[in-house]
């Protein structure tokens, strides 16, 4: 089936669509792990955003549900070199193509991906419209330029009601701005008892369940959309502990009074390095992230730069421990990526217990 993908600047490419028919458009993004397809399909922070993967082979081990990050597919396509239509695993029980089907997504493949990724670079992230189903390359691009990018994206992912994974430790609210499966399972498998609420809850809801911390998750779109998140931070920043991932982290910097900018390209793969600068140590990180926290906004308050990419300098954490916040930019959970900063949620629950006791 014939498919074309069009940007907002003219460029345009003709492929082989696979998936829902139709139109489909995004912010165009790239992605760099070598794996992890399913993880990133699944992950809310991509909702909003056509995912091209710059890896030439994506589809080879199938699909497998214990790999998702919610529910089902959030990015709102799929561009790639080459589809595997015959995988390899003993826990696949589907192929990509089977997969998009499923989950009413599009895709196209067949394409050149380092033409494209090439282009982000050098421009920067554009609007892109994906239609399956038609090679007009003009339309395409013409209904790329016409797509704006939803400011209520993060209540497209939220969850709809409050649900608690019960625990023997401490009591951890989760504000969900499109947390990831397996952020919420590191916490359980802490012994946390943890309560995931809407990305809408109130700092005096928030405080109704008890909590020991508050964790701001991960999640899609501009930090500076998620004003109910920012407010509840603010109002309960020295309260109780506050952690942020992501989205989190630059909502616990906008509650402090620092601001945020957005990336020219952003920062999605599994191999960003980053230095602790407490420490020295480099980490080999997940991220998944197009906007950053401005470090000159930090200057003159009182917020510690924790963390800074090793790449360009960016800022990848941060805290205030008079008013016990502590974020990072980075993914310490990865899914996918390497496991290298997965002591965060250990760090995370002796703060808490310190905090408790």
């Amino acid at each position: 089936m014939k498919a074309v993908l069009g940007l907002e600047d003219g460029t345009y490419v003709v492929g082989d669509g696979f998936g829902k028919e139709g139109v489909t458009c995004g912010e165009l993004v790239f992605a760099t792990p070598t794996t992890g397809y399913e993880e990133a399909l699944t992950d809310p922070s991509y909702k909003g955003q056509i995912l091209l993967f710059t890896y030439p082979l994506i589809g080879n081990y199938g699909v497998n549900k214990a790999s998702f990050q919610s529910s089902g597919i959030k990015a709102e396509g799929l561009v790639i070199r080459e589809r595997c239509d015959h995988p390899s695993h003993n826990l696949s029980t589907r192929n990509l193509s089977q997969f998009l089907d499923d989950e009413n997504a599009s895709g196209i493949c067949e394409v050149d991906t380092r033409m494209l990724t090439i282009r982000i670079r050098t421009a920067g992230t554009m609007r892109a419209a994906m239609i399956v189903g038609s090679d007009d390359g003009e339309k395409a691009c013409e209904l790329a330029r016409k797509w704006q990018f939803p400011k209520d994206i993060v209540n497209q992912v939220t969850c709809r009601q409050p649900y608690e994974i019960p625990g023997n430790g401490p009591r951890v609210v989760v504000m969900d701005f499109g947390v990831k499966r397996s952020i919420v399972d590191n916490l359980a498998h802490r012994g946390a008892h943890t309560i995931v609420v809407p990305a809408t809850t109130s700092a005096e809801q928030v405080m109704g369940y008890q909590p020991d911390a508050i964790l701001l998750s991960n999640g899609p779109g501009d930090p500076e959309n998620a004003t109910n998140g920012i407010a509840v931070a603010k109002k309960l920043a020295g309260q109780l502990p506050i952690f942020g991932i992501c989205l989190g982290h630059q909502i616990a910097s906008l509650a402090l009074g620092a601001s945020t900018y957005k990336l020219k390209f952003g920062h999605r793969g599994a191999n960003q390095p980053v230095i602790d600068l407490e420490t020295g140590k480099v980490y080999i990180t997940s991220q998944n992230h197009g906007y950053a926290v401005d470090p000159a906004s930090i200057d003159g308050r009182d917020i510690k730069i924790t963390h800074v990419n090793a790449n360009d300098g960016t800022v990848e954490g941060m805290k205030n421990d008079a008013l016990k916040v502590w974020s990072v930019q980075y993914h310490p959970e990865a899914n996918p990526g390497p496991q290298d900063t997965n002591w965060f949620f250990d760090s995370m629950l002796q703060r808490i217990g310190g905090h408790h006791a």
